[in-house]
């Protein structure tokens, strides 16, 4: 919903960071291989403009990573990650605003670089330079999946190449939505509260707050709250069920461990790197993370 003279103007985050108690911890290579990421993809976008840049630069996905990644095992792993999710940003980047035809090519570029890895080569290293006519999107992707395979398994590759499938599914069909100018039902989408600001001011309808506005009656602060319930109940339900966990033996109880480890520093790393990034709330991330107070974006802070 789009911010105007009549309508709203601002509104108040729900405390989310306070409701999620798990500890927030960061790995100790953290800012190091940060910066590499950045590094790494800058250097092999040369079509990048400084404002695109900048936003990479104040992005911090490389703090996601070491957030949400922070037992990582070593380094070498952490950057594998790290490169991952600055890679994944700049594919939502770059697919905002394409028709759905663009998306499909896009798509086939990057995954043609994940089922035809051996004709992929790393850029990473003197000599392994790519083709001058291949999309920069295929480059890095086949740079990124070249470091990823080195230990991986056969079913953990494939279930990336599913899961990355389904990514430019959901992409296809934002395309589409956006082409057609149809806003999704409740049940269709369900997003991130926090990127709400960010994705009004560009006229953007993929967003829950939306669609809670649009189908169900909703103020954007109702609607604003209502989903900061939503997530609250499921931080809840989430530490429920970690209470309820059977025991399988000490091996296969030490993995289900660790692995719910990893998604509790999920919910707490990205909660916290919310209002670190500069992708949401600018160079105001940490006074809103204390009053949580929104001023809605103007739509020309899209142009």
């Amino acid at each position: 919903m789009r911010s105007s003279p009549t309508g709203p103007t601002s509104f108040v985050l729900p405390d989310l960071v306070s409701h999620c108690k798990f500890p927030l911890s960061y790995h100790p290579n953290g800012d190091k291989i940060a910066w590499e990421s950045v590094a790494w993809l800058d250097s092999n976008c040369p079509d990048l403009s400084a404002k695109q840049r900048r936003a990479l630069c104040g992005l911090q996905s490389g703090e996601l990573t070491s957030y949400c990644y922070n037992q990582a095992s070593s380094p070498e792993r952490l950057r594998v990650v790290s490169d991952f999710l600055t890679y994944l940003f700049h594919l939502d980047n770059i697919s905002d605003g394409m028709m759905t035809r663009e998306t499909d090519v896009l798509a086939d570029v990057v995954m043609n670089a994940f089922w035809f890895n051996d004709k992929c080569m790393p850029t990473r290293g003197p000599g392994k330079e790519q083709p001058d006519d291949e999309l920069d999107p295929g480059k890095l992707a086949g740079d990124f999946w070249s470091q990823a395979i080195s230990d991986c398994g056969v079913g953990a590759r494939a279930r990336f190449r599913e899961t990355m499938g389904l990514f430019f599914e959901a992409v296809n069909i934002q395309a589409r939505m956006r082409d057609e100018e149809t806003i999704p039902d409740l049940e269709a989408y369900i997003d991130d509260i926090f990127s709400y600001n960010v994705e009004q001011s560009r006229g953007d309808t993929h967003n829950m707050i939306v669609i809670l506005m649009q189908y169900h009656g909703h103020t954007l602060q109702s609607a604003v709250d209502y989903v900061g319930e939503l997530c609250a109940q499921t931080i809840d339900t989430f530490c429920e069920n970690k209470e309820r966990l059977p025991s399988w033996g000490p091996e296969i109880d030490d993995m289900v461990a660790r692995y719910v480890k990893g998604l509790q520093d999920w919910i707490v790393g990205s909660f916290h790197w919310s209002f670190q990034t500069q992708r949401y709330f600018g160079k105001d991330g940490l006074d809103i993370k204390k009053h949580r107070y929104v001023k809605l974006l103007p739509l020309e802070a899209a142009n």
